[in-house]
């Protein structure tokens, strides 16, 4: 983290809980120190804002690598903006992207950072909850690292999907439970340990966020008869 996230982090901080006032609960439950996961539900793209903006120390989360690639005064705009909220860049996508996507969480949690993940892996349209994927309990499983489940209440509703600016009307709620030592369950390569380390996630969020549960994974459109076949197909969701 360099100079621009502490500043950003010093800028839009206050500002932000000027503006927002928001109700934060369980601050005091996150470890100071050490690697950590915030695992979050997801409703809105102010998600990635809120959750830096009231954890009591720095994080990191993944963001498209589009939004650091820009050129001209919006292309510098976009990458100090990102850099400032903590957002590390990522080609996003299935297979050899996914994986590289979990590597790189892997070695800010192995430096001892904390990373904030969404296990539903997208944006949820209808406000549900959807089934975790199991890359957030492969992290945790794998690192060691505690989760600290995150339930987002209103991000939706300030910044609805598609909208230009944020809401001034409503209020943020966000809610951090007690940290889960998944290690119970087994080592990362046991595909049962992921699964049930990622329904203890999922549990512990539904827990805070109170939303309807969807029982069904949240699946980006399919784009090619391949990607159809396979989300038919049974797979492990990473």
């Amino acid at each position: 983290m360099g100079a621009t996230y502490f500043l950003g982090r010093f800028i839009l901080t206050p500002l932000a809980r000027l503006v927002y006032r928001p109700h934060i609960e369980g601050r005091s439950r996150v470890p100071k120190n050490g690697p950590v996961i915030f695992a979050s539900n997801h409703l809105s793209f102010l998600d990635s804002i809120a959750i830096p903006v009231v954890a009591p120390r720095p994080v990191h989360f993944l963001a498209k690598a589009s939004y650091f690639e820009g050129s001209g005064l919006s292309g510098w705009a976009s990458r100090e903006f990102f850099t400032a909220i903590g957002a590390v860049p990522v080609q996003r996508g299935a297979g050899q992207a996914a994986l590289d996507a979990l590597d790189q969480q892997r070695v800010l949690l192995e430096q001892g950072s904390a990373v904030a993940l969404y296990p539903e892996g997208t944006r949820s349209l209808d406000g549900r909850l959807y089934k975790g994927r199991t890359g957030v309990a492969f992290l945790a499983l794998q690192t060691g690292a505690p989760v600290v489940p995150v339930g987002l209440i209103g991000t939706d509703k300030v910044m609805p999907v598609g909208a230009k600016l944020p809401s001034l009307r409503h209020r943020v709620t966000v809610k951090f439970g007690d940290p889960l030592d998944l290690s119970h369950h087994g080592p990362a390569d046991s595909g049962k340990a992921r699964r049930l380390a990622t329904d203890d996630i999922m549990s512990a969020i539904h827990a805070l966020s109170g939303q309807v549960l969807a029982n069904a994974y949240n699946e980006v459109p399919a784009h090619t008869p391949i990607e159809r076949i396979r989300q038919v197909l049974p797979h492990e969701r990473r």
